[in-house]
């Protein structure tokens, strides 16, 4: 059964912590229902009404004090379960893989159960973090959703990964950072709650892909110089010319395929943003600015990312004092002011402020 879209004269808005985020941009779905394969046209064009009806389900469901922050468990635990959604629209499925079972036959089961695992312990280990909500929330993805769906997503609850439609994209859980960057719309969801829309909903997204990267350097072990900073590399399929979704190291570079509607559109400085009334006013391309900006200091901290620029990025979503509608000038001015409060003024503060410069974003508050 279709959920019902709004009605002329209903507006979908975006509230804090409500949030339906997916990791492909509309517009390059648009693009795709344009093709002149009926494949790809006819699994993009029902990948963007499945979107629609979601994210109109998402708006329609209270969010019950997702602002709120949890009291810390005494023990971080892990508790992930798998849900296969065997190609139909019912979510969350039947249970594939609870949590502790030994791999089953089906890879992206595996895969999915892995980078939640990988994902937790990140934020375990690195930021003592309990789980999503910080209180050991059990974590939840079905995959195999829907046929030939082009996306991932987080619809509030739980992770949803479709298979791809095998001309275009490849399944959802090959990149260990699409699973990791939808979980982290949770933790947003219940730390800082941005609000999807406008500059606020570009942080949302960056953050995501921030933490999305900072889960793959963590597995590989890489630090900032050796990472790739590539979000989704290995979603496409080799027939496209596309190295990934985004980059954070050179926003604007990921793909170049008229398929896809030609150059990636993201800026990497304020110079460039772009205005727009789509995509939610652009979260998936203005994202860009923000996510060079963490590249740059982590860059210029040097070492692990995941130690100091991140947690100079998770101090910021956790301070409780970043409003829910936060421009890229609050965000600038909320990490320096996490920066100062953890390192000081040295070389990490120093670091958050030239990168922001640089992406034409002033973060200086009278110093």
């Amino acid at each position: 059964m279709h959920t019902p879209l709004p009605q002329d004269g209903e507006r979908r808005v975006p509230k804090p912590g409500n949030c339906f985020c997916t990791i492909v941009p509309p517009f390059v779905l648009e693009r795709l229902a344009e093709s002149d394969d009926p494949k790809v046209s006819e699994s993009a064009r029902a990948t963007l009404e499945a979107d629609a009806e979601a994210a109109f389900r998402a708006f329609r469901v209270e969010s019950p004090g997702l602002m709120t922050p949890a009291a810390p468990a005494a023990e971080p635990r892990l508790e992930r379960t798998i849900f296969d959604a065997h190609h139909g629209l019912g979510l969350p499925g039947d249970v594939v893989r609870p949590d502790g079972a030994d791999p089953v036959a089906d890879g992206c089961v595996n895969r999915a159960y892995d980078a939640l695992g990988l994902t937790f312990n990140l934020y375990k280990e690195a930021y003592g973090r309990n789980s999503v909500d910080g209180n050991n929330m059990p974590l939840d993805a079905s995959v195999h959703y829907r046929r030939s769906y082009n996306n991932a997503f987080w619809d509030g609850e739980r992770m949803v990964f479709g298979d791809g439609d095998g001309q275009v994209f490849n399944d959802f859980t090959v990149a260990v950072d699409i699973p990791a960057h939808e979980m982290t719309h949770a933790v947003t969801q219940f730390t800082a709650g941005l609000v999807y829309q406008d500059q606020s909903g570009a942080l949302n997204e960056s953050i995501s892909d921030v933490f999305g990267s900072l889960a793959k350097q963590f597995a590989r072990r890489q630090t900032a110089e050796q990472a790739d900073w590539l979000i989704g590399a290995g979603i496409f399929t080799p027939t496209v010319q596309a190295q990934a979704l985004r980059s954070l190291k050179s926003p604007g570079t990921a793909f170049n395929d008229r398929r896809l509607g030609g150059k990636d559109p993201q800026p990497d400085n304020m110079a460039a943003f772009v205005e727009t009334s789509q995509d939610d006013g652009g979260v998936h391309t203005n994202s860009g600015i923000p996510n060079h900006a963490f590249y740059l200091v982590a860059t210029g901290i040097g070492g692990f990312a995941w130690e100091k620029a991140g947690q100079i990025w998770y101090d910021t979503i956790t301070s409780g004092e970043l409003d829910p509608n936060a421009t890229f000038q609050d965000f600038a001015r909320a990490t320096l002011a996490a920066a100062a409060k953890r390192y000081g003024k040295g070389l990490e503060y120093e670091a958050v402020l030239k990168a922001w410069f640089e992406v034409g974003v002033s973060g200086n508050n009278n110093g």
